[in-house]
C-alpha cells in the first residue's frame, strides 16, 4: 500500500509485537508493548531537540532467554520535504531514512563493525511490519516487528488511506 507522507502515516499510537532471534546464542525472545509517534517534548538541555522533530517511543515487556522485564526505546523523526523521514538515535546521531511512499522501504546502517539491514512494509492503513537484520563481529540477530495502529478515540477524527488525519 502506498502512502503520500511517511511521517503522517506513522504518527499516532501503535500496539507492537516483536520477535527476536539471536543467531549466536540461539536464544529467542519477544517484546510486546506500545509505541507512540508524537511531537518532541519541550527541549531538554542534555538532548536539544530540533524544531519540527517528532519522537518514536516504545515501552513494553521484553522476554528474552531467562530475562523478563521492562524495556523501552526512543528514536527521533524529522519529516523531509520529499515525504520521507530522517530517523536518528535518541542522542541525535543519524540512523537511516524511512521512505514508505511506495508501501515498502529498505535501508542500511553501519554501526561500528556491525551492519543493519532494515526493511519496512505497509500492509494496510493500520498495519506496518519491519524487519531488522543485524550482523557483524559484535551482533548477529533478527528482529521482526508488527505494528498495529491503536484506534483513534475521537469520533470526529479519522485517518485517510494515505495515513493523514482529518477532522
Amino acid at each position: 500500500m502506498r502512502v503520500t507522507d511517511t511521517l503522517a502515516f506513522v504518527r499516532g499510537h501503535w500496539q507492537l509485537d516483536r520477535v527476536l532471534t539471536d543467531h549466536r546464542s540461539g536464544a529467542e525472545g519477544r517484546f510486546t508493548g506500545h509505541a507512540l509517534v508524537a511531537p518532541a517534548p519541550p527541549e531538554q538541555p542534555e538532548q536539544p531537540e530540533q524544531p519540527g522533530e517528532w519522537h518514536y517511543t516504545e515501552h513494553g515487556e521484553l522476554r528474552f532467554a531467562a530475562h523478563t522485564g521492562p524495556a523501552s526505546r526512543r528514536l527521533r523523526y524529522r519529516g523531509l520535504p520529499d515525504g520521507s523521514v530522517a530517523v536518528r538515535f535518541a542522542d541525535g546521531r543519524p540512523f537511516y531514512v524511512l521512505d514508505l511512499r511506495t508501501g515498502q522501504a529498505q535501508a542500511e546502517h553501519i554501526c561500528g563493525r556491525d551492519h543493519y539491514q532494515l526493511s519496512h512494509r505497509v500492509l494496510t492503513a493500520d498495519l506496518l511490519e519491519e524487519e531488522w537484520r543485524v550482523c557483524g563481529p559484535d551482533k548477529d540477530y533478527l528482529a521482526f516487528t508488527r505494528l498495529a495502529r491503536k484506534p483513534l478515540h475521537d469520533a470526529r477524527i479519522h485517518r485517510t488511506m494515505d495515513g493523514n488525519i482529518v477532522t
